[in-house]
């Protein structure tokens, strides 16, 4: 990574209480100031975070909520300075499988997932929604299959929509419309989809957030790997990357999806940062430049 590049995303290292006692303390105006200081580059002003089924749920497959509300505590944080985010969350299909695991009849894998995840979908915004609620700040669910992408007024309508609820202070959480989606057509997984709404929204960062602390030259348990904190898109990273194998109600993605997503992004002058989502204030200290995962930039 270039050093002006680095720089782009440094500042003082300061714990999260005492940046919220800072900005509470300055009119708004100045915290933005301060804020565009603090980055030393262009200002992040819109953001899209995607997490991973393995970030909210425990070793049982079960969601766990303390989790999901230092998710949303750090988001509700950033809006409060100005920065809008979009969360794309996973997770639908493991909050229908807990209801569903024993009573359901289906054996096709492709019903079964449709079931799981049309049920699951209204658990997770519940969820979502009190969250958000609790700090004053309004949610919304998009949901899209991957034509909505594509050029013309399927993807228009998508952009009408997120800048809509952008505009109005809500946050949008995307997922994939599983219960409708081609099985031909779907995405490969939330990391893909993540990626097309970061370019659909201009973002400024995209955040991967995964169980691990990054992309690292090595398997993630041996203590001899060591965690690679930046690379670009022309490094042939690939070599790294150990493949594992999923339940069914497990996320689609892993740290290859991740990597060719990363670097896809970055071509498109989005830095993507792969990081661990159960750490604390992980998100706040990505965008306020705390050397911590992965980055990926051009």
């Amino acid at each position: 990574m270039t050093t002006t590049l680095m720089h782009s995303f440094k500042r003082q290292l300061m714990p999260l209480s005492a940046v919220r006692k800072n900005w509470v303390s300055k009119p708004k105006v100045r915290r933005y100031r301060m804020l565009d200081q603090a980055l030393k580059g262009k200002p992040v002003r819109r953001i899209v975070i995607k997490v991973g089924t393995h970030v909210i749920t425990n070793k049982d497959n079960r969601i766990v909520g303390k989790i999901l509300a230092r998710l949303v505590e750090q988001i509700a944080y950033l809006y409060e300075q100005g920065i809008s985010s979009v969360l794309v969350s996973s997770g639908s299909v493991i909050a229908g499988k807990e209801v569903m695991s024993r009573g359901l009849k289906a054996t096709d894998k492709i019903t079964r997932r449709q079931v799981f995840s049309a049920i699951g979908q209204p658990r997770m915004m519940r969820h979502y929604y009190n969250l958000f609620q609790d700090h004053g700040i309004r949610c919304a669910q998009v949901l899209a299959t991957k034509r909505d992408f594509d050029l013309g007024k399927h993807r228009d309508n998508m952009v009408n929509c997120y800048e809509g609820l952008l505009a109005e202070g809500v946050i949008p959480i995307a997922n994939e419309d599983d219960a409708v989606s081609l099985s031909m057509s779907t995405f490969t997984d939330n990391d893909e989809l993540a990626s097309l709404v970061a370019e659909l929204v201009n973002a400024d960062m995209l955040i991967l957030l995964t169980d691990i602390d990054g992309l690292y030259d090595g398997h993630p348990e041996d203590p001899n790997s060591r965690l690679i904190p930046h690379f670009t898109v022309d490094d042939p990273v690939e070599q790294y990357i150990r493949k594992t194998n999923k339940g069914e109600a497990e996320g689609r993605g892993g740290m290859e999806s991740k990597l060719r997503v990363a670097k896809q992004t970055a071509r498109l002058n989005i830095p993507t940062f792969i990081a661990n989502g159960k750490k604390d204030n992980i998100i706040t200290d990505i965008v306020f430049g705390v050397p911590t995962g992965t980055l990926i930039t051009l």
